[in-house]
């Protein structure tokens, strides 16, 4: 018995080495040379990324196993949607033709186009069905289908991405936007799987936090979050993680990536605030993970140190990633916003929102 246990943890273990090493929605690997390129930055030491707080913490292999099992075997009620969730689906051409006032257009958990000065901006544009470096390994979306289909989409003039994690970085996304694309710019290490997925290296570009880029009259911040990265089992903490920032002459927009709630957001705050909008991180929360994810009532107050004038829960609406019902998020946010008089924006997916329009609330419509 002892044998067939130890043989069958060696088949698995090859397995796994195999499948990480050809299968390609795992990405690159950050080398030595790499690593050295990093050293400059106060975010690097010890061939790690770091948060400004020590977290999260290097859970063991058996807490990391108890995490897993609760995930994967605690029933959650209303864990997800009992139907598909509706869409408001985009007409292709009129995307496309659009040149007007600056409008955003939700896809679904983290996922935006941005439209400002005349330019096509993709954020953390995860399009897939499933979060997982394979189909099998992840639950589906929410939705049916996506507001517009990916070989639908105009061309894109730049796309930001937020970290590596499968829920805001997928390989069959790039794979099918890549040849449309007229730059990437991502946190340091990100561009390792760019690379191995295709993308040019003169089409990527890689900032550290409180670094600036312009970009044909746009400014792009990339500024700091409290999270953490990986796609495989070694590689935690290899490339770096972050917010955005978006500029134009007339807007000041914020995304937060994924974050747990800290005194960065102040700092953002001070040094670039206020903001017309803020995309706010809300949802896929637990109490096992404080530290990288914000609850409900804390990203109200994430909005409020940022100085926003409104703000949008993201995060959401796409993927069972916790152990929440699926519409926790938007209803705890929601009493939150109200009761601190926060202006809260809560649009469909697909939806489109004009920024200086911001549409009065119609309907709950996730009940």
């Amino acid at each position: 018995m002892l044998f067939f246990i130890l043989g069958l943890i060696g088949i698995l273990v090859i397995i796994y080495f195999i499948f990480v090493n050809f299968y390609p929605s795992f990405g690159g690997n950050v080398t030595n040379e790499l690593q050295k390129s990093y050293s400059g930055s106060a975010n690097f030491s010890n061939g790690k990324f770091k948060n400004v707080k020590n977290v999260p913490e290097d859970l063991g292999f058996w807490q990391t196993l108890g995490i897993a099992r609760k995930f994967f075997f605690t029933k959650v009620p209303k864990g997800v949607p009992e139907e598909p969730i509706q869409v408001q689906k985009l007409d292709s051409a009129a995307i496309a033709d659009y040149n007007s006032d600056t409008r955003m257009i939700w896809f679904g958990h983290s996922a935006f186009l941005l439209q400002i000065s005349n330019k096509n901006i993709l954020i953390d544009p995860m399009l897939s069905n499933v979060p997982a470096p394979h189909p099998l390994l992840g639950s589906g979306r929410f939705s049916k289908e996506l507001p517009l289909q990916i070989e639908k989409l105009p061309q894109i003039d730049a796309v930001l991405i937020s970290h590596d994690h499968y829920d805001h970085l997928d390989y069959e996304s790039i794979r099918n936007l890549k040849h449309k694309v007229g730059h990437f710019y991502t946190p340091l290490g990100v561009g390792i799987h760019l690379r191995a997925w295709g993308v040019p290296q003169n089409k990527i570009t890689e900032l550290d936090w409180w670094e600036e880029q312009n970009f044909d009259g746009l400014k792009f911040v990339c500024t700091p979050a409290q999270h953490f990265s990986g796609r495989k089992i070694n590689d935690r903490q290899s490339t770096l993680w972050s917010s955005w920032i978006i500029q134009s002459e007339t807007e000041n927009i914020f995304f937060s990536g994924d974050s747990g709630y800290a005194n960065h957001f102040k700092e953002i705050g001070q040094k670039y605030g206020p903001f017309d909008f803020a995309l706010m991180e809300c949802g896929q929360y637990n109490e096992s993970w404080p530290d990288i994810h914000m609850f409900p009532e804390e990203t109200v107050q994430a909005g409020l140190d940022v100085k926003a004038k409104y703000i949008m829960p993201i995060h959401w609406g796409a993927f069972k990633l916790s152990l929440h019902s699926w519409t926790d998020p938007i209803e705890r946010i929601s009493k939150t916003a109200k009761e601190l008089k926060v202006p809260l924006i809560t649009p469909k997916i697909g939806e489109p929102i004009i920024l200086d329009k911001f549409p009065e609330p119609k309907d709950t419509w996730w009940r």
